[in-house]
């Protein structure tokens, strides 16, 4: 049973192993595939693995072969579900494998906002300490988390981790979610969209890209905001109108954003939010701790063991 690994190199850029995956099957492994070499690549193959590269109708076409797409993330918009139903070819997906690690680098750029670290640490190595007529300052204003509100859209896993850190920092919880969850935390408020925007000092983006959520950072949504406020988005890029952003950002409008995701990745070299005052980018890392990465390759690989089994997990279609 021939296994082709598309994209192996995000998930797994030598410090995890794939022998477990290896008992498998006579397994392929490519870093990276451009599109023009997918079907070369996977011609022979009945099991395709992906992370990034794109399986759509163009190309599955030509792979009448495949019986099984394992997808190595929690998204599958990469892959033509319609089609591959269309087809019987079964698809898989990595849930859950990451929400304690998404919600840490949530606080990460929280705090790097609130308390400017890197900032004032550059600021430290270049002499100004040691120039001071005092035994300390401070560069920017810093803000005390505990007694804030943290306003959460969206309220899976990695939601819920969210509100977890935000309560033990003291913060007022507020989450607004689709659908309303069996078990709430004594600790959280469910309050509607509006009543979210307006009253949270920190705003976090957990929900997925829907059409509903494309574009739910518009320029109403950040008019509407506290103008002492921040957004963080660790989701996904295309929930938020990035020249609104900008926008409310060189105009004061919100105090400052932390953003791990855009939407178009990698980005181009003139994207307009590397210039732009008080945001802070990360190059979608949130869900890359080795132990996370080590999680989604675990789950995926006992993916396929259960479909070579006959017991699928995980199935999108």
């Amino acid at each position: 049973m021939k296994i082709v690994v598309l994209d192996g190199y995000t998930l797994n850029p030598g410090d995890l192993s794939w022998e477990e995956l290896k008992t498998l099957g006579e397994v392929v492994i490519y870093d990276r595939t451009p599109k023009d070499q997918v079907v070369e690549r996977a011609k022979d193959a009945p099991i395709l693995i992906t992370n990034k590269t794109i399986l759509d109708r163009e190309n599955l076409q030509h792979l009448p072969q495949v019986k099984y797409i394992g997808v190595l993330a929690t998204g599958y918009n990469v892959v033509d579900v319609d089609y591959c139903q269309e087809k019987g070819i079964v698809v898989t997906n990595v849930p859950g494998y990451g929400p304690k690690t998404v919600a840490q680098m949530v606080f990460a750029h929280i705090l790097e906002l609130t308390n400017r670290v890197y900032a004032h640490h550059l600021s430290v190595i270049e002499g100004e300490w040691s120039r001071a007529l005092d035994f300390c300052y401070w560069k920017y204003p810093l803000v005390e988390l505990s007694g804030k509100t943290l306003g959460i859209i969206g309220f899976g896993q990695i939601g819920r981790e969210v509100a977890r850190i935000g309560q033990a920092f003291g913060m007022n919880i507020l989450v607004k979610t689709r659908s309303i969850p069996k078990e709430v935390p004594e600790y959280v408020k469910l309050v509607s969209l509006e009543e979210l925007i307006t009253q949270s000092d920190v705003i976090s983006l957990n929900c997925p890209l829907t059409k509903e959520t494309e574009n739910l950072v518009n320029e109403d949504f950040l008019k509407a905001m506290k103008p002492s406020a921040y957004l963080i988005n660790c989701s996904r890029g295309q929930l938020v109108d990035e020249q609104a952003l900008v926008k409310a950002l060189k105009e004061g409008q919100i105090a400052g954003a932390g953003v791990d995701v855009l939407s178009q990745e990698p980005p181009p070299a003139n994207h307009p939010f590397f210039t732009c005052p008080n945001l802070h980018l990360t190059p979608h890392i949130a869900w890359a701790t080795k132990e996370a990465r080590q999680r989604l390759l675990d789950i995926a690989v006992d993916n396929l063991r259960s479909f070579l089994q006959g017991k699928v997990k995980n199935r999108v279609v």
